[in-house]
């Protein structure tokens, strides 16, 4: 009665000698990975666990032995395929023959969710840096822009933020600006065609340059807005053109060499190039990247011998920068001189207006990025979009053994629907070992809903 009482308790249980040498096991429910550990009869304990866990064993063994309770620990099982198999266990003394049952709980499922709950929270975590950097990078280049720009809220029309050579035009503290209302920044007259200009961009996205005047020194400049949406709201992104000697050449000759430095030291790649994609400037973090040793190797290239997916980027980046103006953190691959390719993510801008028209480009290397990516952490595509938006960066050779693999889940999970999850017939429909069987369904992260069914 003892013994069908602690085997129904526990998920396992082991009759040890006073040495530690298992001489019975019994198994409270079936699964888990345990139906294999009547071979550990005749072996020592310590032997079945692996090597981080045999001071455990032997703490348990000789806490058995006293007159003190024993505690729950935490113990490794050995497993097929260089696995574990994680099982919580207490020990005491069975009456005075000196034999010790160990009782267990298998913590599999338990050791799973732990994993998927670390996984979801570090892809948090990733996420929140990535939105930080790209935030610290919007800044700096918001900041060190010499061109004039107010983010305006499209629902009350009152100044969300304005860089500081707004400051510059309105020759005052471009701060005291944010949550007053845009209108107010520009003379009477001007007013009915800044509206026409805010209706039509709110139309269409982007409204044709207008001409105004600033209330506060009656300053000429041109204004264009565009209309962009953060969050489910909307805003416009208005630019700031002096039509006359409005910024003082002490302004552009401080401003212009401290923009050029920061782009220079930049970490991340930063490169110009004219409207046909042909490089006009890079910076050393670039070069870095395609592994060329100076700018004169660059210059008059075009950027696609480097960077994008031959056919495919090109023409997904163009058309972009076409519709909107701008892309941010487009995912792409970087093909280096020595011919290492590295994943990338590409921020880019086109810049229509003034002397020369160019594009900007911000390439950042994400190949190091530990990502929930398969590729990264092993686990496998989740469906055939999956798979298929891997084509073209990663070989042939490894696409079609993840596809074997994805059919194999598939086919798993299709017998274990078909048997109610009774694994023993899954097994035997699929041909399987039932140990295999076992092995695959950790492999894939496959859980049962129910116990089989004896």
């Amino acid at each position: 009665m003892a013994a069908r009482l602690i085997a129904t308790a526990s998920d396992i249980a082991l009759l040890l000698d006073p040495d530690g040498t298992i001489c019975d096991v019994a198994l409270g429910t079936e699964g888990g990975g345990l139906e294999d550990v009547r071979r550990w009869i005749g072996y020592p304990w310590v032997d079945t666990v692996t090597a981080e866990s045999r001071a455990k064993v032997d703490s348990l063994m000789k806490a058995a032995k006293g007159e003190e309770p024993t505690r729950w620990r935490e113990i490794n099982h050995l497993a097929a395929e260089n696995l574990t198999t994680p099982i919580r266990y207490t020990a005491l003394q069975a009456g005075t023959c000196g034999r010790i049952v160990a009782i267990g709980r298998d913590l599999t499922a338990v050791a799973a969710t732990q994993q998927r709950f670390m996984g979801f929270q570090q892809s948090m975590e990733r996420e929140y840096a990535r939105l930080r950097h790209a935030e610290t990078r919007y800044r700096l280049l918001f900041q060190i822009s010499s061109e004039a720009v107010v983010i305006v809220d499209a629902n009350t029309m009152s100044v969300v933020d304005a860089n500081p050579a707004v400051g510059d035009l309105l020759e005052g503290d471009e701060r005291t600006l944010v949550g007053k209302s845009f209108m107010e920044m520009f003379g009477t007259a001007s007013r009915a065609g800044l509206e026409a200009l805010l209706a039509t961009a709110r139309a269409i996205g982007r409204g044709d340059e207008v001409n105004a005047a600033l209330a506060a020194n009656d300053r000429q400049l041109s204004v264009s807005a565009t209309l962009f949406r953060q969050e489910r709201t909307a805003h416009f992104l208005v630019r700031l053109h002096p039509l006359r000697g409005v910024l003082s050449d002490v302004n552009l000759l401080k401003t212009e060499p401290r923009a050029l430095k920061v782009m220079e030291h930049m970490p991340d790649g930063f490169v110009v190039t004219d409207p046909t994609w042909r490089i006009l400037t890079a910076n050393a973090a670039f070069l870095e990247m395609v592994q060329l040793a100076s700018e004169a190797q660059a210059k008059g290239q075009s950027i696609e011998r480097w960077v994008g997916r031959p056919g495919v980027d090109t023409q997904i980046l163009s058309k972009a920068l076409r519709d909107h103006g701008a892309i941010n953190n487009y995912g792409s691959v970087l093909h280096s001189e020595l011919g290492t390719t590295d994943e990338i993510e590409i921020s880019a801008v086109s810049v229509e207006n003034g002397e020369e028209p160019c594009v900007g480009f911000v390439i950042r290397n994400v190949g190091r990025r530990v990502g929930l990516d398969f590729r990264m952490n092993q686990e496998l595509p989740q469906s055939v979009d999956q798979l298929t938006e891997l084509v073209g960066r990663v070989p042939l050779k490894e696409l079609v053994r993840e596809a074997t693999d994805i059919i194999e889940r598939l086919c798993i999970e299709a017998a274990l629907k078909l048997t109610g999850d009774n694994r023993a017939s899954a097994a035997q429909m699929l041909g399987l070992s039932r140990q295999s069987l076992y092995a695959k369904l950790r492999r894939y992260g496959i859980s049962v809903a129910s116990q089989d069914i004896q």
